[in-house]
C-alpha cells in the first residue's frame, strides 16, 4: 500500500499520523511546506521566534520521504517581520495561509497526475487543501481520503449564529463568520470528492450530519495524548481557593461568557487564571472580565504544561471544537479536566471517574461541578491520577497505528 500525504506545516496529529504510515509501511512521501533538521546550520542565524517555529517543522520519518515546498509558507512567515502584513491578508493575501494550502494542494495534484495509481493507492489530504489532489486523484483512479480536524462549517455556523444573538456583548469575539462563499464552497467540493473520511471526535462526526447530500463514510479516530509528565503533586484544598485553569483562544466560541459566569458565582472559592490571546481588542465584556482574573497572553507549550500541574481543575466548556488537544495535555499533566459534549471529552474522558462532560452554554453546569470538588476535593487526585493513566495509555503512536490500519483495512 503506498499513500501520499500533504499537510503545509505538520502539526502534531499529522506527524503520529506519518509516523503510523511509516512504522506500517504504508507511506509513499510526505508533502509539506518546510522542513528541517534540528541541527541545521542555518537556525542560528535566524531571529529567535522564526527559528522556534520552524524548529516545530521536524518530522519523525526518513528525510527521503519528505517533500518540502517552502516559497509560500517562508513569505507568509517572513514578511510580517518586514512590515509586509497586506501579503498575508486572510483569503486575498498572496503569501495568506489560504495560498499557502492552495499553492501545496496544486503542487500535490501534479504529482499524483504523473505518478498515477500505478505508483499511489491513496492520498490522505486536510481540510483546505484536498480539492485539486483529490480532482488529480479521481482522473488517475486513486483513493481519495479526507481528513476533517475542526466541526464541519455549515455546523459552526448555525451554532455560533444563534450563540451571538444570545451574548451579543460576546458577538465581536466570534470571528469564525468572515470565510467568503468561494472558501465555503471549495469545502464543500472537498467533501464530495472523499471516498473515506476521518475525523478525531464523535462531534466533528456529528457536525456533518448539516451536509446537505450525501457523504463517504465517516470514521472517527480519537488523537493521542502527549507524553505524561512526572506524577503531580496533589495540595491539600483546605485553608485556600480551588484553582481553575483556562487555555485556549478568548472566544465565545469557548464558551468564556460560562465560564466567567461561573467563576463570579464562586468568587470567594475559586481563582481563575487564563493563558490566551484575544481576538478582538474592543470587546468590553471580554476585557472586563480579564480583569478579575490572572489572564497570562501567552506561554510556550513547554510553560502551558507546567503551569496546568499548578492547577488543580482545567475548565475547557468550549461551544464547538473539532478535538481540544489542551484536554489531552492537561490529563497527560494529571490534572482533571471540565468539559463540554462539544469537543472531544466523551470520545476520551469516562464521565465522573477521570473528569466531567457539561452540557455546553451552561454557567450553572460548571458551578454544579465545581460544588462537587469543593464538597468532595479528594475527587481532583483521583480523577487526576485516572486521567494521567489514560494518557499513558494512548500516546502518539496509537492514533497513528490506529489510523494506518484503518486505512489498510479499507484499502
Amino acid at each position: 500500500m503506498n499513500i501520499l500525504v500533504s499537510h503545509p506545516t505538520g502539526n502534531a496529529n499529522v506527524r503520529a499520523a506519518i509516523a503510523g504510515m511509516e512504522s506500517g509501511e504504508s507511506l509513499l512521501e510526505f508533502h509539506t511546506a518546510v522542513s528541517v533538521e534540528q541541527e541545521a546550520w542555518f537556525l542560528k542565524f535566524l531571529p529567535s521566534n522564526l527559528r522556534a517555529e520552524l524548529l516545530r517543522r521536524t518530522f519523525p520519518i526518513p528525510k527521503e520521504r519528505i517533500h518540502s515546498h517552502p516559497f509560500k509558507e517562508l513569505g507568509r512567515l517572513g514578511l510580517p517581520k518586514l512590515g509586509l502584513k497586506s501579503v498575508v491578508k486572510h483569503e486575498v493575501g498572496a503569501f495568506s495561509v489560504d495560498e499557502v494550502y492552495q499553492h501545496l494542494d496544486k503542487v500535490v495534484a501534479n504529482r499524483v497526475s504523473r505518478m498515477g495509481s500505478s505508483h499511489i493507492d491513496a492520498v490522505y489530504a486536510y481540510e483546505d487543501g484536498a480539492l485539486q489532489s483529490f480532482q488529480s486523484a479521481k482522473s488517475q483512479g486513486v483513493q481519495a481520503l479526507y481528513d476533517l480536524p475542526i466541526g464541519y462549517w455549515r455546523a459552526s455556523q448555525r451554532l455560533l449564529k444563534s450563540e451571538r444573538e444570545k451574548n451579543p456583548a460576546w458577538a465581536s469575539t466570534l470571528t469564525g463568520f468572515k470565510d467568503s462563499e468561494k472558501k465555503l464552497a471549495r469545502k464543500d467540493a472537498e467533501l464530495r470528492l472523499a471516498d473515506q473520511i476521518f475525523v478525531a471526535s464523535s462531534f466533528t462526526k456529528k457536525t456533518l450530519e448539516d451536509f446537505p447530500e450525501g457523504l463517504a463514510p465517516i470514521h472517527v479516530i480519537p488523537y493521542g495524548f502527549p507524553e505524561p509528565g512526572e506524577e503531580k503533586e496533589y495540595r491539600p484544598l483546605q485553608g485556600r481557593k480551588l484553582k481553575l485553569l483556562f487555555v485556549g483562544g478568548l472566544s465565545q466560541r469557548k464558551g468564556l461568557s460560562y465560564l466567567f459566569e461561573a467563576v463570579d458565582a464562586l468568587s470567594d472559592q475559586v481563582e481563575l487564571t487564563v493563558v490566551g490571546r484575544k481576538p478582538v481588542a474592543d470587546c468590553a465584556a471580554l476585557n472586563t472580565a480579564l480583569e478579575s482574573v490572572n489572564w497570562i497572553p501567552s506561554l510556550s507549550h513547554a510553560q502551558v504544561l507546567d503551569l496546568m500541574k499548578e492547577h488543580d481543575v482545567f475548565v475547557f466548556p468550549s461551544l464547538f471544537e473539532g478535538f481540544g488537544l489542551v484536554i489531552t495535555e492537561a490529563m497527560s499533566q494529571g490534572v482533571p479536566v471540565i468539559t463540554t459534549s462539544r469537543t472531544c471529552g466523551p470520545d476520551i474522558i469516562t464521565d465522573r471517574e477521570d473528569g466531567w462532560i457539561i452540557d455546553p452554554g451552561s454557567a450553572k453546569a460548571i458551578v454544579d461541578v465545581v460544588y462537587e470538588i469543593l464538597k468532595k476535593p479528594e475527587l481532583i487526585q483521583k480523577f487526576g491520577s485516572a486521567a494521567r493513566q489514560k494518557a499513558i495509555s494512548r500516546p502518539w503512536t496509537v492514533y497513528g497505528e490506529e489510523l494506518n490500519a484503518r486505512i489498510s483495512s479499507l484499502l
